[in-house]
């Protein structure tokens, strides 16, 4: 379970494992009294308790309401899902995929991208330049690493998870062989460096339930 942080409008926000879900509903439950009202808005499923506190629930990949929503969420929630993971930042990539939080293949790899210089005028120019070429150097790596491990699964995803530096995410999807991967991108993952210790953690945040708590003293004043 991730750490609350304070949510847009009030409450907070949170990540919680799909494995734990379960227990943690029944922790609100105690504090909050029983669940109320259930309904669905957009994939999301908003939950009532007694005294007032609404929880809002939403699946990593989406979830296919029942009869009873809470039941039927808590079915779908864990079930294991293959996902790609593109890790981007100058110097070093990391691609994978994974079954559930199982990693089924991966390439981690590197390449000397110079640090930043206090050189100034035409040293500084060709500074940037060598640095730019270094920059563009991982870029194409890191793409036909993506084709060579992203592409044999493509068929199989259900999302692709970028992560790392954004742009050069970007850069990277934006080659046309990716495309069928590139249309499955969701939201970036938090990844300081993309070594292979921090691609195995990614499961922790794609797989895990974006939750919203609201407790009554959290709603804005009128």
């Amino acid at each position: 379970m991730s750490r609350p942080r304070p949510a847009a409008g009030g409450g907070r926000r949170l990540r919680v494992a799909p494995e734990r879900l379960g227990r943690w509903l029944d922790r609100v439950a105690e504090r909050h009294g029983a669940f109320g009202e259930a309904s669905v808005d957009d994939g999301v499923l908003r939950i009532t308790c007694a005294d007032s506190t609404t929880v809002a629930l939403r699946a990593p990949f989406g979830w296919t309401p029942g009869p009873a929503l809470l039941a039927s969420f808590l079915t779908e929630a864990p079930l294991p899902r293959r996902a790609g993971v593109l890790l981007v930042r100058r110097g070093r990539w990391a691609v994978g995929v994974f079954d559930g939080p199982d990693l089924v293949v991966s390439k981690v790899d590197s390449r000397l991208v110079q640090g930043r210089t206090a050189a100034g005028g035409w040293s500084q120019q060709r500074f940037a330049r060598r640095r730019g070429n270094q920059t563009d150097a991982v870029v194409t790596a890191a793409t036909e690493t993506a084709v060579r491990v992203l592409l044999p699964h493509a068929d199989g995803l259900a999302a692709l998870f970028p992560g790392g530096d954004r742009g050069l995410a970007d850069e990277v999807l934006a080659d046309p062989r990716l495309r069928p991967v590139a249309a499955l991108r969701r939201d970036p993952l938090d990844v300081r460096e993309p070594t292979k210790a921090a691609l195995r953690a990614t499961p922790e945040q794609f797989r895990a339930v974006d939750v919203h708590i609201v407790e009554p003293g959290d709603h804005p004043l009128a």
